[in-house]
């Protein structure tokens, strides 16, 4: 029963993220009426306003004394949740592609730089296989391939980097990540370029040399920006 509630509940959060997405309920104007949100989305008045109250947490909904809530627009949104679901369904485009880069350049330099003192022989083997896999699926034309090997390249830097709060931090985005990946592995230049990225951040891993695998990471990223710009955004 519990769990159902839950349910009833996220789906509130769901459905109320997608009608705010797709402006059928605009930011910066008060929401419907709590008898109408309730019957548009199925749902009790109670279970209602348990979604809403999550929204609130999350910077979405403003609660107005008096009146009926507001909705926040976006930029003011602080949950991760309601962020990514904005960020998925195609909103802002050229802003989340960035902003989800500058995040990257944060977190996967720092922990290139954390994982190479830290890294042992399996995980440099797991690399080294990792990028073989990539160097297959690129000569075979294989995306998805490539992406999949890509993302767990990274993954196992992650793990090298051996800190529990940094692993937790970056899982919320994966998804996002497989999506934009996918996108821009699409085109050879990309991959060719990738390829050449993570080799040389494989061979600064092995020296578990601290600074050239940051350097080598940050190179990666910068790569990573300038093929973003000129051949996904046309810039």
């Amino acid at each position: 029963m519990k769990v159902e509630r839950v349910t009833r509940t996220q789906s509130v959060v769901d459905g109320l993220l997608d009608e705010i997405i797709a402006g059928r309920v605009v930011a910066g104007e008060p929401l419907p009426a709590e008898a109408d949100l309730a019957e548009m989305l199925g749902v009790s008045r109670l279970t209602l306003r348990e979604g809403v109250r999550l929204l609130q947490a999350q910077g979405v909904i403003v609660p107005v004394p008096g009146s009926r809530h507001r909705v926040a627009p976006v930029d003011e949104w602080t949950g991760l949740e309601a962020v990514l679901r904005y960020s998925r369904s195609g909103g802002a485009r050229r802003r989340t592609s960035l902003d989800l880069l500058d995040m990257r350049v944060m977190f996967e330099t720092g922990a290139a730089e954390l994982a190479a003192p830290r890294c042992s022989d399996d995980h440099i083997d797991q690399l080294d296989r990792l990028l073989t896999r990539m160097r297959e699926a690129h000569a075979n034309g294989d995306v998805r391939g490539f992406v999949d090997a890509d993302l767990a390249f990274h993954d196992v830097i992650f793990a090298a980097a051996d800190n529990r709060i940094l692993v937790a931090s970056v899982r919320p985005l994966t998804t996002l990540l497989q999506d934009s990946r996918t996108e821009t592995s699409a085109v050879f230049d990309i991959r060719e370029h990738a390829l050449a990225e993570h080799a040389a951040v494989l061979e600064a891993m092995r020296t578990r040399s601290a600074e050239a695998a940051r350097e080598a990471m940050a190179s990666h990223m910068r790569q990573t920006r300038d093929d973003l710009l000129h051949y996904v955004l046309g810039e």
